[in-house]
């Protein structure tokens, strides 16, 4: 009984250094990945079958399609995961604790919040016309690498940090870049869904 409690106290020892450090705890990565792998199941679920007129329609004029989301999707997983990259290639942050304190919850809480709509930055506006087929290829390539990423690395993500173009989220930490990619997917996978939903959508 005393090995057992020496042990479980090493552990939860070690787990407040890695936390203190900036390095992922176990659940932090296993957080991550679990985000990762549940966003990707629910949106090649939300766009498995779909013909070619459900794939292009379009509830409204300022509405973007089922394809158009799911382009946006891809684009925003290059764009957020060079926010990660831009964050490890600066130097270790002194003040990461108090500089993100709170954006983990914050951003779990208000990114998969559809009721608060925001302006896509240009660069990850659909233009591509992508087919289904080609667009579920560049999702899977990016997402794999992602994927391979949050598993694998070894870098102490929480000390390096990079600032968000929208004041709301200010300064974030290479964690918090990570999993902005799952919940970005997420948040529209729901758009997928109300684009589905509505009643003009091709039977």
């Amino acid at each position: 009984m005393k090995i057992t409690l020496a042990i479980l106290g090493l552990i939860a020892i070690g787990a407040l250094l890695a936390a203190s450090s900036g390095a992922l705890t176990t659940v932090e990565r296993a957080h991550a990945i679990q985000l990762l792998q549940d966003s990707q199941k629910e949106f090649l679920a939300s766009v498995d079958g779909l013909t070619d007129e459900q794939w292009n329609y379009k509830p409204g004029l300022d509405r973007w399609s089922v394809g158009e989301t799911a382009e946006h999707i891809v684009l925003a997983e290059g764009l957020l995961f060079s926010g990660v990259e831009r964050a490890l290639a600066s130097p270790p942050n002194p003040d990461w604790e108090t500089k993100t304190r709170g954006k983990t919850e914050f951003l779990e809480k208000v990114m998969v919040d559809r009721s608060h709509k925001a302006q896509a930055p240009e660069a990850i506006q659909p233009r591509q016309n992508w087919s289904r087929d080609e667009t579920i290829q560049q999702y899977r390539r990016a997402r794999g690498k992602t994927l391979k990423f949050a598993e694998e690395t070894q870098v102490p993500l929480k000390e390096h940090t990079a600032d968000h173009p929208f004041p709301v989220f200010g300064t974030l930490t290479a964690y918090q870049w990570l999993i902005y990619i799952p919940l970005h997917n997420m948040r529209h996978n729901q758009q997928i869904a109300e684009v589905k939903a509505s009643p003009g959508f091709p039977k």
